[in-house]
């Protein structure tokens, strides 16, 4: 038998051992590339944040900073516009401290839909979200100093509407009044508060406190 019939076997086995490892190696990667294909995706790292909002004339803005624009677009309806509201911080800006004069008892800002009453200037309590009268329209919340004629208690009755309208506080003519109602629906005039609030607003304006409306 020569040298090379001697080594021959060795060599076969050694070549079959090789393919054998390559296989096992083809077998494990397609196996990790099958469970990498169904592996669920990854979570955000972190969820949408709700999106500031600016009002222009009783609509929402939302910003888009962290929010896509079918999230905008959303957001600038309606109903999201009053939801948000709820939960934004409701905040004084310069103007609406300038447009009402220290000597008002109470002040709203119809385009931001704000209202709060002050006592010698600085804010008593509020502000607080309010719905007014559609603007433009015959409805339209009147804009002007007025002062506080009388007021009703839980159970008023509109003589010319015929809806309730709890703790009414009247200030202007017409029947204008803060009142208890919808804060997702226009008024017919008057300034809609939450009950709470309407109650608040009846108990803590006397007969002939000032009121601004801008």
């Amino acid at each position: 038998m020569s040298a090379g019939s001697r080594h021959a076997p060795g060599a076969a086995t050694r070549r079959l051992a090789v393919t054998g490892t390559v296989s096992v190696l083809i077998l494990l990667v397609s196996i990790a590339g099958a469970l990498a294909a169904v592996r669920p995706a990854a979570p955000s790292a972190a969820p949408l944040r709700p999106a500031r909002v600016a009002v222009v004339n009783g609509t929402a803005r939302a910003s888009t900073s962290d929010v896509s624009s079918a999230q905008v677009n959303w957001r600038e309806s309606g109903w999201a516009y009053r939801t948000l509201m709820a939960t934004d911080p409701l905040v004084l800006t310069p103007h609406d401290r300038q447009a009402c004069p220290a000597a008002a008892a109470a002040c709203v800002d119809l385009t931001r839909h704000l209202t709060w009453l002050q006592a010698d200037g600085r804010v008593a309590f509020g502000p607080v979200q309010m719905e007014p009268g559609p603007p433009g329209t015959a409805n339209a919340t009147p804009a002007g100093t007025f002062h506080v004629a009388w007021k009703a208690g839980p159970d008023y009755i509109s003589n010319i509407y015929h809806e309730p309208m709890p703790w009414a506080t009247f200030f202007a003519a017409g029947g204008i009044a803060f009142h208890g109602g919808s804060l997702t629906q226009w008024s017919h005039g008057c300034v809609h508060l939450t009950v709470a609030n309407a109650h608040y607003y009846n108990k803590h304006l006397p007969i002939g406190a000032e009121v601004v409306v801008f």
